[in-house]
């Protein structure tokens, strides 16, 4: 069964920046969309961004627009998701999700529309 794989996240200070990455276990072509999700200490998880499958489109977290930036390689079938001017209300789990093509766009904010997940990297951001 193909996983997803993060990979970049660490502790880091009120300001900094990180690179996400997540890239699945087989090399597959990873054509639909990708999205990321976090989960606070004791918060339910939520939407932070996400990306079709040809990029054309991106959708963001209205905590997040502005500081965040999701990309892929479609050749690498790798996906990222950049993180800038990080502030500890960012710290969480982030997790990277995929999914089918996406008619509308409330589509791409529900995590019940993704079917393959990753396990999850920590990001921690002090003050």
């Amino acid at each position: 069964q193909v996983q997803l794989v993060e990979s970049g996240g660490g502790l880091v200070q009120a300001g900094d920046s990180l690179r996400l990455s997540c890239a699945p276990s087989v090399r597959i072509s990873t054509r639909g969309t990708m999205a990321w999700f976090r989960r606070a200490p004791g918060q339910e998880r939520e939407f932070v961004a996400a990306i079709s499958g040809s990029a054309a489109d991106t959708y963001y977290a209205d905590s997040v627009k502005g500081r965040f930036a999701i990309a892929r390689d479609n050749a690498k079938t790798t996906t990222y998701l950049q993180l800038n001017s990080l502030r500890p209300e960012d710290t969480a789990v982030y997790y990277c999700a995929s999914g089918g093509r996406f008619a509308s766009r409330r589509a791409y904010y529900s995590s019940g529309n993704y079917d393959t997940w990753g396990q999850g990297t920590q990001v921690t951001v002090s003050s």
